[in-house]
């Protein structure tokens, strides 16, 4: 199959690699209808993280089941699912706690931005819809593989209360989907922390009732001048820089939590003020499984319309210009059809 592949940072290339297989039992393949690129995919684009020259790169995709190993249940050869990024056999201790992302057998999606990709524990995993969605809906659908449940998440560790004042730092596509989770959870204010007018306008159209363009000690009070001086009552860090948690913190009112979903680079937690303020902080890698039934039913119902955070599409085979893209901001995702 033709998949995209990195092979150090800023070299993206889209070329032939090995078919996925069914290699356990519990395995599907899945053809991909959907993928896309994910902020978090430009770490290593940048060179924050390791490479290994040659690997696929690509964990969201939307897709049709090609081939199920000999104990999938659930699942046949042409059902259409959306594929969380983090699998997980939904059954074992921590998934029934709700943290599958911690599954003791789980697995990730390792090439969504290919023509093919494996899920292993395939019955706990995949979420099928009715037959096949009509075209317009699989951006929405897509959404749900990561990006959406990932801004949930936040919203939810955050601990986000109707009526409440949330803050979201981060106007990349998660944050923005932190802003719609927020909405919908109830919060009476959602102020969404964005310099750029593009993300500003979706971020409206999700819910964001002020826009805060200021960065660091400026953005900070500016947001105490929002709230009386009390600070906000939930906090969702969606970017992972040291920058984005300190900013988190000092917007953060005593008693609140921020809940964090961005992948850490060189954050540095101030303790301190953690204790004094009894701020918490919850989060971590989103348990997309866990949050899938409730976020389809809000998608299928046009209850809500994550798709609107994919401003570009290209052919699966135009993936670097994607990265291009994000990278320089041109773009807030990329959305790839093989």
């Amino acid at each position: 199959m033709r998949a995209t592949t990195i092979h150090a940072p800023g070299d993206i290339r889209f070329e032939e690699v090995p078919d996925p297989t069914i290699e356990e039992p519990t395995d599907a393949v899945v053809r991909v209808v959907a993928g896309c690129i994910c902020g978090s995919d430009l770490w290593p684009y940048r060179g924050a993280n390791d490479v290994t020259a040659g690997d696929t790169i690509g964990h969201e995709c939307v897709g049709v089941v090609e081939e199920v190993g000999a104990e999938v249940r659930d699942f046949a050869p042409g059902d259409f699912v959306i594929v969380p990024f983090c699998h997980s056999d939904n059954t074992c201790a921590h998934c029934r706690a709700g943290v599958q992302s911690a599954c003791e057998h789980s697995g990730f999606t390792q090439s969504g931005q290919g023509e093919y990709a494996r899920v292993t524990q395939a019955d706990g995993s995949l979420v099928k819809t009715d037959g096949m969605p009509d075209e317009a809906m699989l951006p929405s659908l897509l959404t749900l593989s990561d990006v959406l449940p990932t801004g949930w998440h936040a919203a939810v560790s955050a601990g986000v209360q109707p009526g409440g004042t949330a803050v979201v730092i981060g106007d990349g596509a998660v944050g923005l989907c932190g802003v719609l989770a927020a909405a919908q959870l109830g919060a009476e204010r959602v102020v969404a922390m964005s310099r750029h007018e593009p993300r500003q306008e979706i971020a409206r159209a999700f819910g964001a009732t002020d826009i805060v363009a200021e960065r660091g000690k400026e953005g900070s009070a500016r947001i105490a001048e929002l709230t009386n001086g009390i600070g906000a009552d939930a906090v969702l860090e969606c970017v992972g820089t040291d920058e984005a948690m300190k900013t988190a913190f000092a917007v953060a009112r005593p008693g609140s939590t921020v809940g964090f979903v961005g992948v850490p680079h060189g954050v540095e937690l101030p303790v301190r003020r953690m204790f004094q303020k009894n701020v918490g902080l919850a989060g971590g890698i989103a348990p997309v499984r866990h949050y899938l039934p409730d976020l389809l039913e809000r998608v299928l119902s046009g209850a809500i319309d994550p798709g609107r955070v994919f401003d570009l599409t290209l052919p699966m085979s135009e993936s670097p210009e994607g990265y291009r893209a994000m990278d320089e901001r041109r773009a807030i995702k990329v959305l790839l059809q093989p």
